[in-house]
This record gives structure tokens, C-alpha cells and sequence, in this order.
């Protein structure tokens, strides 16, 4: 027989109260790979992030100057251009891909939806060194489709924030399709049929039901677009290197050594900073997901 907890109804008029033991000790092993994985990790950068080693004796002391010197100059530079590369990649991918996610859900055709909800899955994962590998072989300065349209003498670069954007456009797109279609396949044909026998025309019915429903919906993935695009690293480094500043480069810059004496701690400084940019994005999309899925659910 297994220890479940029991209920006991108590007088009439009062919430039924449980008793047994509570299977706390099960829950151990998950908090303890908690603190393990990520808890002690995260210690150890606020703790670096605030102290330095003085050069001269090698005794650390708490300061303020990492936190200080990675909110200025090139280091603002690349979290601002961080921060505008992820909010122009999250807007352009959550316009396309909301647009391909509808155009299969008006399509009703399974084949069509289950190509590319396949195709998405797949792209989403295609990022990385991998994809810079791709994008340099295809539209970099003796790329295949460089040469075969001649796009040198129109004054594409690859290496600029716009060649970033558009290969981060190339999996960002698919996620968004992935993670709005379940959202569009949400809105009850019930509802079209409302607004269609009351008079409303398409175009009103997503101005004044489709779009304020989704929107919680489309909101909550543009975040979560901006924080994949605020994150990735790799594409970012094998393809422009530092030729655009970022913040991610720049950490990896630092971690490298590439920085003065006595700031050894300045990478754990500008993570520290990008971690609070990312608590900011997880406190504004978890109500976003909450109130979608209840209008969706």
C-alpha cells in the first residue's frame, strides 16, 4: 500500500484538512541539483562581478568598478548594440513568421502544415557556427550568390549588423512559426461565425477579436525572440568577430584575457548585466503566457 495523504472532513462548514505525512524528502534531489547547477554558478558571478584582485599583493577586495567600467564605453556600446540587433530581429521575426504561421493555418491542407511545421523544427536548431559557415559560403565577399548576382556592386556586406540580422532572421523565423501556431489554431471558428452573422468583415474581426487575443500570444514570443537573439553567441563571432560589438563577444573578448590588469573580473561584470536584462524579459513574459493561455487554453 503506498503513503498517500488522506483528507478528513471535519465538522460541516470547514475545508476538509489533510493529514499523513507530505512527501517532501522526493523534492530533495531536484533542489539540490538546483543549487548544484545553477545556484552555485550564479554565486560565483555576482560574487566575481563585484570583487577585484589588487595586482600588486593578489588579495581580492569588494569593488564596484567591474559593474562600473562594463556600463562604459565600448562596453555600453556593444550591450546597446546587443539590445538593438535582438529588439529589430524580434520584431521582423514575429511579423514573418506570425504571417507564415497564419497562411498555413487559413490553408487547412495537412500535407502543407506538416512540412513546414517539420521544416521549422529543423531550422529553429540551424544556428550557430554551423549557419555563419553557411551564410559566409553563400552571400559572403566570394560567396555563391555574391558572385552569381553580383551583390558586391550594390554595397551588401555580410559583415554588418544587417548580414547578422538576416541570418539570425533564418532561425528565428521558424521559431516564431513554431511557437505561434498553436496560438492561431486557439481561435474558435465559433468566434468567426459571431462577427460573420453580426456584419463584421475579416478585417474587423482581427482588428477587434483576432489581434487583441493573440496579442498576449505574439507579445510573449517577441520576447522570447528577443532573448534567443540576445544570447547567441556563436553565429555572431564566426561571422562578424568584432567588427560589430556585441556584448557576447565582448564577454568572450574578456574571458580571453583581452583586458587590463586588475580587471579579470570585468566578463563576470557585463554576464551579470545580461542576466538582469534577461530576469527583465522572463518577468515580462511569464504574465504574457499566463494570460494567453487563458483566453487560448
Amino acid at each position: 500500500m503506498t503513503d498517500r495523504p488522506t483528507t478528513d472532513a471535519g465538522p460541516p462548514g470547514r475545508p476538509p484538512r489533510r493529514t499523513g505525512r507530505l512527501h517532501w524528502p522526493a523534492v530533495v534531489p531536484f533542489f539540490a541539483f538546483l543549487a548544484l547547477c545553477f545556484g552555485l554558478p550564479a554565486g560565483a558571478l555576482v560574487y566575481g562581478a563585484f570583487t577585484a584582485t589588487d595586482p600588486a599583493t593578489g588579495h581580492s577586495h569588494a569593488t564596484l568598478d567591474n559593474v562600473r567600467q562594463s556600463l562604459k564605453g565600448i562596453y555600453a556600446t556593444g550591450l546597446g548594440g546587443s539590445v538593438q540587433l535582438s529588439l529589430i530581429c524580434a520584431v521582423l521575426a514575429t511579423l514573418f513568421g506570425t504571417l507564415i504561421a497564419q497562411a498555413v493555418v487559413g490553408s487547412r491542407r495537412p500535407a502543407l502544415r506538416r512540412a513546414v511545421v517539420a521544416a521549422s523544427g529543423v531550422l529553429a536548431n540551424f544556428s550557430g557556427a554551423p549557419l555563419a559557415f553557411a551564410f559566409v559560403a553563400t552571400l559572403g565577399t566570394t560567396g555563391t550568390l555574391t558572385r552569381l548576382l553580383s551583390l558586391d556592386r550594390t554595397g551588401f556586406s555580410l559583415y554588418t549588423t544587417a548580414g547578422l540580422v538576416l541570418a539570425y532572421l533564418y532561425f528565428m523565423i521558424p521559431l516564431m512559426v513554431v511557437t505561434v501556431l498553436p496560438a492561431l489554431d486557439g481561435l474558435r471558428t465559433q468566434w468567426r461565425e459571431a462577427a460573420a452573422s453580426c456584419g463584421a468583415t475579416r478585417s474587423q474581426f482581427w482588428r477587434h477579436i483576432g489581434i487583441p487575443v493573440l496579442l498576449p500570444s505574439l507579445l510573449g514570443g517577441a520576447v522570447l525572440l528577443f532573448g534567443t537573439a540576445f544570447a547567441s553567441h556563436a553565429t555572431a563571432a564566426v561571422m562578424v568577430g568584432s567588427s560589430v560589438p556585441l556584448i557576447t563577444v565582448q564577454i568572450s573578448n574578456a574571458l580571453a584575457g583581452n583586458v587590463l590588469v586588475g580587471q579579470e573580473n570585468l566578463a563576470l561584470a557585463m554576464s551579470l548585466n545580461m542576466v538582469v536584462i534577461a530576469l527583465l524579459v522572463m518577468a515580462v513574459q511569464i504574465p504574457l503566457q499566463r494570460r494567453s493561455a487563458r483566453w487560448l487554453g
